[in-house]
């Protein structure tokens, strides 16, 4: 008797305890519908960026991939977003510009707009520098390329300590920070303000809204959860149904002391990314990458949210940019190298001339050819471009499949250190991908692009 009383109230229980359950859920799921939707956003992920290469039109890198550069940069234009831009307000590091470019340009973030400090502290200096072979030239006084990296060379801490007892490959590493730096901005939308009112108009002119990273105790957290309740019930206004507003702006300030307090009384939101050490801050460059990328996760529809009149003027820039640069030979290369480093080298004799000082007569004979070496440089430049664009015209227009993960093959991979480090870890490093060095076959980038000039000029 006591044992089926037991049963009959455990059932009653349970369908009590179920009949609850589904109460809360209707009332819950009426009442919250945003948070559902946005939960489902988040879960996206895993769809969006990681599973994406699963798809049935899955294409990866490979050595005897046809027009592999181009579907390359296919790929990287089809996953670039203009909804979010990066705002720098007044960095004062150089490494941590490299740093932050290299990591907008990686996670896809089309533009970043930089307000200038009034002084840049640079991390790699020298007395003298000249341009480096085969890539670009260096702009200001104070930084040095990769080949000119000697013994007077100084490496710098962020503080602008120098660095005692740094190894000439230490330097050469980090003037080849310095490099992919500016590679990176080759395929970056870079604009400048000289002040942050100026930055501030244009963003709201742009109709964005600002938020401005801040670790003061007002500022909102970077969780679906933290965003959810403070535009839910302190900024209904900002709230269209998105965590991510549809255009937006994330700025960073300074190393020391964050964004200027003109910035965050402009901000529409202020926003911490939550830590959970002693440290309450991180360095600039992986604060920037730590927060952009908690975006992407917070709203993954941000990726590729760009509008195809902007991707087909992407196409028509970086397929002929990809182009020039494998058009020409090795010996080609190796002469145009020359040229710029005789401009250079020019440049600074007109500069001692200017400042009074004494010049030998050898060097005002290489002096005064500047302007011939100038014209064959220009020369040779012009004849690539022009050449780029006839290779890529069609391909621009009507692009081809893009590679739907952007890892390399093993056989494209690169060990990125100077030759120093690599010498050092020789033997520990001779089986890894990476220092395979394996070529890649020709018909994926320069013989590509040659055939096509070759067939352009015979259809002319």
């Amino acid at each position: 008797m006591t044992s089926q009383y037991s049963i009959h109230a455990f059932l009653a229980g349970s369908a009590f305890t179920a009949a609850l359950f589904f109460l809360y859920h209707k009332t819950h799921s009426q009442t919250r519908p945003t948070r559902v939707q946005s939960q489902r956003h988040v879960n996206q992920i895993t769809d969006s960026s990681c599973t994406a290469a699963a798809a049935s039109t899955e294409l990866m890198d490979s050595p005897l991939l046809d027009q592999r550069m181009i579907r390359k940069a296919e790929g990287a234009i089809r996953n670039r977003t203009s909804r979010l831009v990066i705002v720098v307000e007044r960095c004062t590091n150089d490494h941590n510009y490299s740093a932050i470019l290299r990591t907008a340009e990686a996670l896809g973030v089309q533009h970043v707009w930089i307000i200038s400090p009034s002084f840049i502290q640079p991390t790699l200096v020298d007395g003298t520098h000249v341009a480096e072979p085969e890539t670009t030239q260096c702009t200001d006084d104070k930084y040095i390329c990769l080949d000119t990296v000697t013994e007077t060379t100084k490496l710098k801490s962020s503080t602008g300590q120098t660095v005692k007892r740094a190894t000439e490959s230490e330097k050469r590493e980090r003037a080849m920070h310095h490099l992919f730096a500016r590679k990176a901005t080759e395929w970056l939308t870079v604009r400048e303000f000289d002040d942050t009112k100026s930055c501030i108009d244009a963003l709201r002119a742009d109709g964005r809204q600002i938020w401005v990273t801040d670790l003061s105790q007002v500022a909102v957290c970077l969780t679906e959860g933290g965003l959810m309740q403070y535009l839910q019930n302190t900024r209904q206004d900002l709230y269209d149904g998105k965590l991510i507003p549809e255009k937006v702006a994330i700025v960073f300030g300074t190393e020391a002391v964050g964004c200027t307090t003109e910035m965050l009384n402009a901000a529409d939101v202020r926003v911490y990314l939550p830590l959970r050490g002693f440290a309450d801050s991180l360095n600039l460059s992986v604060a920037t990458a730590l927060v952009v990328h908690q975006m992407f996760i917070l709203d993954p529809t941000l990726v590729g949210a760009m509008s195809e009149e902007e991707r087909r003027g992407l196409r028509r820039d970086w397929y002929a940019r990809l182009a020039s640069q494998r058009l020409l030979s090795s010996s080609q290369k190796k002469n145009r190298a020359k040229l710029i480093t005789y401009i250079r080298k020019c440049e600074e004799i007109g500069k001692k001339i200017n400042e009074g000082e004494r010049v030998d007569p050898d060097e005002v004979s290489k002096w005064e050819k500047m302007d011939v070496k100038k014209m064959e440089l220009d020369a040779i430049d012009k004849k690539v471009m022009l050449d780029a664009q006839t290779a890529v015209r069609d391909l621009a227009e009507n692009p081809p499949e893009p590679i739907t993960d952007m890892r390399r093959a093993d056989e494209h991979r690169v060990c990125y250190v100077g030759r120093g480090t690599k010498n050092k870890y020789g033997e520990l490093w001779e089986d890894m991908p990476a220092t395979a060095n394996a070529q890649a076959k020709q018909m994926a980038s320069a013989a590509f692009f040659r055939e096509r000039v070759d067939g352009a000029l015979e259809e002319e």
